[in-house]
């Protein structure tokens, strides 16, 4: 089950990782966005961000080329102060922030992540979404089996 929040406001960040185009209609973005995943995690990313703002790793959805059916960027990785100090091969972008709605996916995962955002496109017509940058946040929460919790931020007009 999931609560649907009320909006937030969220202030710009700064955000290092790594990132894979994709699309939801291709067939391919679970293996794509796993694959992206297995990086982040074999080649031990995390250790090569500096300037960290928390552990809470960010997978973030941006560069929308229409809405949900269209292709988009995923950057998986971490808020950093600063994006002046970027390892090799990895991706600095800053974010506007703005005004969110959060979902909290619950349940084991990442099923429980498939299913919000299943939830999420079937009520995009009344979110009133932006498609600027939509992001997960998977914090000390999200490693707890069947109780693991992750926050979903959907940018909103």
């Amino acid at each position: 089950m999931t609560k649907h929040k009320m909006h937030h406001s969220i202030a710009p960040f700064n955000f290092i990782g790594i990132a894979v185009r994709s699309s939801n209609t291709s067939g391919n973005a679970a293996e794509e966005l796993g694959a992206l995943w297995a990086r982040f995690f074999t080649e031990q990313i995390g250790e090569k961000i500096a300037g960290k703002v928390s552990d809470d790793i960010y997978s973030i959805y941006t560069d929308y080329e229409s809405d949900y059916r269209g292709e988009y960027t995923c950057l998986i990785g971490y808020q950093v102060d600063s994006l002046e100090k970027v390892s090799e091969g990895l991706v600095a972008r800053e974010f506007s922030g703005g005004k969110y709605t959060k979902f909290v996916a619950k349940g084991n995962m990442p099923e429980a992540i498939v299913t919000t955002w299943q939830e999420i496109w079937a009520k995009d017509a009344d979110l009133g979404r932006k498609y600027t940058a939509d992001f997960e946040v998977y914090g000390p929460k999200s490693q707890q089996g069947d109780n693991s919790e992750v926050d979903i931020f959907i940018a909103v007009n």
